[in-house]
């Protein structure tokens, strides 16, 4: 089984490229957009969670915890880890939207596509994970 943390090697492939691309997306987008507004404590932040029914309070607590998933998906030999962790997290995002009635595919299936991409980037670079959510091709 290929190692989750490969030294880069000639050659690399288009698909490894797009991965680390779509990754280099998901980290920028992240920090840029859900990050940044809560440890920098910016009104937007707690006004959303307020929304959300969530004390003001747990504004930095959640994105010191999305810092923290987002820098360790963003280290190769961390990245399954982060991704783990940030799955969960957007799982709990998803059903927070789904408990309030936020609409469907603005809001509530938000998570889910930035999970897509994220693990996207993720299938597209690491052969480890590939290796373990293979793409079943048929063979005539």
């Amino acid at each position: 089984m290929a190692s989750l943390a490969q030294a880069p090697a000639a050659g690399v492939p288009a698909s490894v490229w797009i991965g680390r691309a779509l990754s280099t997306l998901f980290v920028v987008f992240m920090l840029g957009a859900s990050v940044a507004p809560k440890l920098l404590g910016l009104d937007v932040a707690a006004q959303t969670l307020a929304e959300l029914g969530w004390p003001a309070r747990f504004v930095l607590m959640i994105g010191l915890f999305e810092l923290a998933f987002t820098l360790l998906y963003a280290v190769p030999r961390t990245s399954v880890l982060g991704a783990i962790l940030m799955t969960a997290l957007l799982g709990g995002a998803l059903a927070t939207r789904i408990r309030v009635g936020s609409p469907l595919f603005t809001h509530t299936l938000f998570s889910i596509y930035l999970a897509l991409f994220m693990w996207g980037g993720l299938w597209l670079r690491s052969p480890a994970v590939r290796g373990l959510f293979p793409i079943a091709t048929r063979k005539d």
